[in-house]
């Protein structure tokens, strides 16, 4: 049998999580994603079949190793986006607590 060895292309672990956080993008109502993994600076998020766009806020309630911030999608699988953090700023009009 012959397996496949694919090169790995991170640049960070990644390490499981499941966080509940809001996408806001422009000036529209924040919806609900679910972070199913992080890495220093990126993170994986599941939108539940919402259209993510290539760039949007993450808001995040309480404490934690993800953060708020401006991120940029990098690859899109499924219902599934890898993002990296682009700017740790986050919207000051919303909150995911709200």
């Amino acid at each position: 049998m012959h397996h496949l060895i694919t090169e790995e292309r991170r640049e960070a672990p990644r390490y499981p999580l499941e966080r509940l956080a809001k996408i806001q993008a422009g000036r529209g109502r924040p919806r609900y994603c679910l972070i199913t993994d992080l890495s220093e600076g990126g993170v994986r998020i599941n939108a539940f079949g919402l259209h993510v766009p290539d760039e949007f806020v993450l808001l995040l309630s309480g404490d934690g190793p993800a953060q708020d911030g401006e991120y940029q999608v990098i690859w899109r699988l499924g219902q599934d986006v890898g993002a990296k953090l682009v700017s740790r700023e986050s919207c000051s009009t919303s909150r995911a607590g709200d």
